[in-house]
């Protein structure tokens, strides 16, 4: 819940245009690649990475799926952070981080950069040999993981197959923009407009996509691609904090038929429901969005069944 300006911790981790009161979310700045190439600064070697995620923020949350379905838990190990984000931003708890005994999150960027300015993010993906961040932007992390480490674990499962890539980047690029930020946009919205702009562009686009599971199984393709990821993380949240807690709430998404099954069935993909821990995420939204919920008090429900029957049978 904030950055780092001129070494010094700053209780802010986003900015709002002043003018327009919307939502602006800073770019990543550590955007590194795994290579097996002579002379590649990362190679893909097996526990020399090191993930920090949050199992509250969906695009941590994208990684640690990656993690799972590509069979990477042995090469790759991770920490958490706990469930709050208060004035220090992202804590280890009392015995601190496993690497190195930090207590803050913040104190890993400065480790990796002394002169790093600017938000304090997860997740990270961390080299323990060179004791510097590879990159922490998540889009580009799960592309790591959908490849880099082929040769390790034998997992060719290709989630952005250069066949469908084209669609994928259309198909990501609106998801992103409406659903996955567009509930940031709407719920740190400090003006009317921006908060309506916001709530009628992510329903558009949920209205899009209910139309479009009626008649294909999965976003892109007929098989599952990381497109499907992306937007998971947002809609297995949605119910229990983002239709309340962030004002999108026209209707639930358990009320919309294809995107719910949609949902469910990604749900259940082998490993996929170890990496959803919806009471953590709402201790976090809840207790740490202050500005908005003030009392810091955690609701109750709703109660969330993802492992129930869906119907998309229709498309085997």
């Amino acid at each position: 819940m904030g950055l780092i300006v001129d070494g010094q911790w700053v209780d802010k981790w986003y900015s709002t245009d002043k003018t327009k009161g919307e939502f602006v979310r800073q770019e990543s700045r550590f955007r590194n690649h795994l290579s097996s190439e002579e002379g590649a600064s990362f190679k893909p070697e097996k526990g020399r990475y090191h993930l920090y995620v949050s199992l509250a923020c969906p695009w941590a949350h994208r990684t640690l799926i990656f993690r799972k379905i590509k069979q990477l838990e042995d090469i790759v190990s991770v920490s958490v952070v706990q469930p709050k984000m208060l004035e220090n931003g992202w804590e280890f708890g009392e015995s601190g981080d496993s690497l190195y005994g930090l207590n803050y999150l913040y104190q890993l960027y400065l480790k990796a950069a002394p002169d790093y300015q600017g938000r304090v993010t997860v997740p990270v993906l961390w080299d323990k040999k060179t004791e510097s961040i590879v990159n922490n932007e998540s889009a580009e992390i799960i592309r790591i993981f959908n490849s880099a480490f082929n040769g390790l674990t034998g997992n060719t499962d290709d989630y952005y197959p250069e066949a469908l890539s084209a669609e994928i980047d259309v198909v990501n690029e609106r998801v992103y923009n409406t659903i996955n930020n567009g509930v940031y946009r709407a719920g740190f919205a400090t003006t009317q407009d921006a908060y309506e702009n916001a709530y009628h562009s992510l329903f558009d686009s949920l209205d899009w996509l209910e139309e479009r599971l009626s008649a294909q199984r999965y976003l892109v393709g007929n098989t599952v691609t990381e497109a499907d990821w992306r937007l998971f993380t947002t809609l297995v949240r949605f119910d229990a904090v983002y239709h309340g807690h962030f004002k999108c709430n026209r209707q639930k998404l358990s009320e919309f038929e294809n995107i719910s099954h949609y949902l469910r069935e990604l749900y259940q993909v082998p490993g996929v429901k170890e990496t959803v821990d919806l009471e953590y995420t709402k201790t976090h939204y809840y207790g740490s969005h202050l500005t908005i919920n003030p009392t810091g008090i955690v609701p109750l429900g709703p109660l969330e069944n993802f492992g129930r029957p869906h119907d998309r049978a229709k498309f085997d």
